[in-house]
């Protein structure tokens, strides 16, 4: 029986071990098929990003065609450079109205990091000073109980055997409470101790996002900052001209004969020119946010911007400071892409 049950038992074996290979096998097979699908659907994701590379790239080739065609062409050839100096000019004001808005919104942002420190290590230094003090104190309870421990082991040193005798327990008895007064107090101190280099590591902590009346003020002054930009550009409509070639496509607009190019470009460069040697610039946006704070109007309490018709009043200041006012919806018709810069 013993040499069967080997026999029998080798076989088991042998079972055992064919059986956990095909799992395995089969496991394996469940992975190469799982591997497999991902990389058909890399494959797939490939090869649409090469259809749509291919497809900017052909756009890409009919535009320069179509812009080679345009400045062979004598007719057209002005009004195409003249185009492409509106297109730069547009980029411009987008560029100062985004720089403006981003260093707007870092101020802000900045001031209320910096009164949330004040705020924060005026309330860790008041609560130092408490725990400092609390320290002192518990300092002070234990070495009451060290002296009072001293005085008593003092008097059980100066007894005599009568007197020891009959007061022996009583005096033991006062030691070990205030020996076990000690050693609460002591781990009292080391608790505030670390209570105390809690408060000092204490990480600051994270600025807060700005309120919607915050929000609210900084699109104000964004809007006043794209006014800015619409009033200094508004000769000759080179405000509206600038987005129009923002807006459109090469040889969709004609600006005129050769000298009146030459005019357009000419205007374009003397107001560029000019906008550095503005002054009193930041006296005249905050007044003019005042203005566009006091007309806006709000879809609801949680909104930071306001509806566009509600701030489609371009001011100006004349003469002595009179007002002067323009119907003009830069939000609405999204000036130098003001919508993007807004807080929100």
């Amino acid at each position: 029986m013993a040499s069967l049950s080997a026999i029998f038992g080798n076989t088991t074996d042998k079972l055992d071990e064919s059986s956990g290979k095909l799992q395995h096998l089969f496991w394996n097979r469940a992975e190469l098929k799982k591997e497999l699908s991902r990389l058909r659907d890399e494959q797939h994701r490939l090869l649409e990003c090469i259809k749509r590379q291919e497809g900017a790239k052909a756009r890409m080739q009919q535009q320069l065609d179509h812009l080679e065609d345009l400045l062979l062409d004598p007719k057209a050839v002005y009004s195409t450079v003249t185009f492409y100096q509106f297109r730069g000019l547009n980029f411009q004001c987008k560029s100062k109205l985004a720089g403006f808005a981003e260093q707007l919104k870092q101020q802000r942002e900045q001031r209320l990091h910096d009164s949330l420190m004040v705020d924060w290590n005026a309330q860790r230094v008041e609560e130092g000073k408490i725990s400092e003090r609390k320290i002192s104190e518990q300092r002070a309870q234990v070495q009451m109980f060290e002296d009072q421990l001293r005085e008593e082991q003092s008097k059980l040193a100066s007894m005599n055997g009568f007197l020891k005798l009959f007061r022996r327990r009583k005096v033991e008895a006062n030691l070990d409470d205030l020996s076990n007064s000690i050693i609460r107090a002591q781990r009292r101190e080391r608790d505030l101790m670390l209570e105390f280099g809690g408060i000092q590591t204490r990480n600051p902590p994270e600025t807060r996002g700005l309120d919607i009346a915050t929000k609210r003020q900084i699109n104000f002054m964004i809007l006043s900052f794209s006014q800015h930009l619409y009033l200094h550009y508004s000769g000759d409509d080179l405000a509206l001209k600038s987005k129009e070639a923002g807006d459109k496509g090469i040889g969709t607009i004609n600006y005129g004969s050769k000298d009146e190019c030459d005019r357009l470009v000419s205007m374009i460069k003397e107001r560029e020119e000019s906008y550095d040697s503005l002054t009193g610039v930041t006296e005249e946006l905050q007044q003019r946010a005042k203005l566009i704070a006091d007309k806006a109007l709000f879809a609801s309490d949680d909104d930071a911007i306001p509806e566009s018709v509600s701030v489609a009043t371009v001011f100006s200041f004349g003469l002595g400071g009179a007002v002067i006012r323009k119907e003009a919806n830069l939000l609405g018709d999204n000036y130098w892409d003001l919508a993007k810069v807004l807080a929100r």
